[in-house]
């Protein structure tokens, strides 16, 4: 009796023992959760806060202005250190952070007339304003005077840019794209096809139109022209600290801040301007620099595009393995293969998808509807159906798995009472089982878009690119391409972080994406799990 006692209380503390073990493993991968998420966020959106501008005077007599963003030991030396300055001012000297010894600097001051123009070209700029001309006249003289003329100048500037971008994108757009379904129309098969006279009339309508439209694109063009000419007559002095001088064009000021006079509601409201444009912004400066909107488009437009593939497809051949199969070697072995196929390394999946869909799927699209096109492709090269289709292959086996345990998952009893109760066996699978499983093959989906959302490799074989000009979504008919590339969040941080030529600008982005792309998932995720939740809580009583 003792003896079982003593292994009674042997059992009980090694369940103790083993519990306590669970409970720290949990702690611990929350805890480096909340660490990842932590550096993210510190790191990434601490880029956005404005720091304030200063000028370093060194012992040699020279001086450096700008934002002090890191200091280490210096290489070699445990004693010394040194500061890293993002003076910006590229255009000048081409470098735009630089390392100072901290024992080589005399003073360090916060200049309440240093201005900071964040530009779209040449990254931004320290120093102060001499002047504010149009042409070769001067509107204005000294960094008070341009300071008191910039604002209503420079908000005149934005919206005539904002015109202009949309003309360039609205109608000069629509005429290139009718130009270009004018001409290939003289090469249609079926203009071939028609007798020599008839073919010549049409041949000639063709022309007469080409004719007009390149007529009106002419008028927009020269339109354009003067536009731009207005756009970049007012120019703005900037003087560097030591004195090099440079105009620029006022059209071409993102945004122009006095740091060292910022209260804390300035501070804030510069903030949110800046975490604006870099969600809802264009990429400028290859990539280093502006926001990131296309690659979330498209990230979040090729997730959904691949969950209504892969949804469907998982979910039947769930139902049909499981409900409908009769059960042998033979479906074992298909398991078996659907369990591997999740192990198959990503870019095998990247591979197949370029010369299955690609290669043969669109490239018999192109000949049977895009013919007068070749040899350019049209939907034969990589774009983001092509994408989608591809990550759909990629995740089915995991929407199946979970499909799979839930339909298992529905007791025997339903389905015996709705057979008994009179209902054939199509109408017990597909209105009494299959929504009793839905909580688990929406668990598939969920675990499927993670997984999407996060691939880079298979995509650049597929259609995503560095830059993609246009969004696959636009107002140009058919107003959704799925034969465009598009930009993908995954791939801008492996760009940004590894193929920039300016590292220590684009370091801050790659955390600030990579946080952003997390958040995009959480919120996917969210979605799919409270829609799961409620189809839980609907089919209680299923005992799913």
């Amino acid at each position: 009796m003792d003896k079982e006692r003593r292994a009674a209380r042997r059992r009980d503390r090694l369940g103790r023992d083993l519990t306590a073990l669970s409970a720290g493993a949990l702690g611990l991968c929350l805890l480096l959760v909340a660490g990842l998420l932590g550096l993210l966020a510190e790191e990434g959106l601490g880029y956005f806060w404005p720091r304030p501008v200063e000028r370093f005077a060194l012992k040699d007599g020279t001086a450096a202005l700008g934002e002090a963003v890191a200091r280490e030991a210096i290489p070699g030396e445990k004693t010394r250190f040194r500061i890293q300055i993002k003076r910006g001012d590229r255009d000048f000297d081409g470098a735009d952070f630089v390392w100072i010894d901290e024992d080589q600097i005399v003073s360090r001051t916060r200049p309440a007339d240093a201005v900071l123009l964040e530009r779209s070209e040449w990254g931004p700029f320290y120093g102060r304003l001499s002047a504010l001309r149009r042409g070769d006249e001067t509107i204005a003289e000294g960094q008070n005077a341009v300071l008191a003329a910039f604002p209503a100048l420079w908000r005149e500037k934005k919206r005539a840019a904002a015109e202009l971008r949309s003309l360039e994108r609205g109608p000069v757009g629509a005429i290139n794209a009718e130009i270009e379904r004018l001409n290939l129309s003289r090469r249609a098969p079926a203009l071939a096809r028609l007798a020599p006279a008839e073919r010549d009339r049409r041949l000639r309508e063709i022309d007469a139109q080409v004719a007009a439209r390149k007529g009106e694109y002419e008028r927009l063009a020269e339109r354009l022209a003067a536009q731009r000419l207005e756009l970049n007559k007012e120019t703005l002095v900037l003087e560097a600290e030591g004195g090099a001088t440079k105009e620029m064009p006022v059209a071409n000021v993102v945004r122009l801040v006095r740091p060292n006079d910022l209260t804390f509601g300035g501070k804030l409201r510069l903030y949110g301007s800046r975490l604006r444009e870099f969600v809802a912004g264009e990429p400028r400066e290859s990539n280093t620099e502006g926001g990131v909107f296309p690659a979330l488009f498209g990230t979040v437009m090729m997730v959904f595009l691949m969950t209504f593939v892969v949804s469907p497809l998982g979910a039947l051949a769930a139902v049909y393995l499981r409900e409908y199969a009769k059960q042998g070697p033979l479906v074992r072995a298909v398991r078996i293969a659907v369990n591997n196929l999740a192990g198959v390394p990503s870019i095998v999946f990247g591979m197949f998808g370029l010369g299955f869909f690609v290669y043969l799927v669109g490239g018999t699209i192109d000949k049977l509807f895009y013919a007068e096109a070749l040899p350019a492709p049209t939907f034969g090269t990589g774009g983001i159906l092509w994408a989608a289709l591809t990550l759909a292959l990629l995740t089915v086996p995991v929407v199946i798995v979970a499909a799979e345990e839930g339909l298992a998952a529905v007791p025997r009893a339903v389905r015996e009472g709705s057979l008994a109760l009179g209902a054939t066996k199509f109408e017990t699978t597909w209105r009494i089982v299959v929504p009793a499983a839905a909580p688990g093959i929406l668990t598939g989906m969920i675990l499927a878009m993670a997984r999407a959302a996060g691939e880079v490799a298979p995509l650049m074989i597929v259609g995503m690119v560095k830059l993609a000009p246009r969004l696959p979504v636009d107002g140009t008919f058919p107003f959704v391409h799925f034969e465009r590339k598009f930009m993908h969040l995954g791939f801008h941080i492996y760009d940004v972080g590894f193929q920039s030529p300016n590292v220590d600008a684009a370091k801050p982005l790659v955390f600030a994406t990579a946080l952003l792309l997390v958040l995009v998932v959480a919120a996917m995720n969210l979605l799919a799990i409270g829609l799961r939740n409620h189809l839980r809580a609907k089919y209680t009583s299923s005992a799913v």
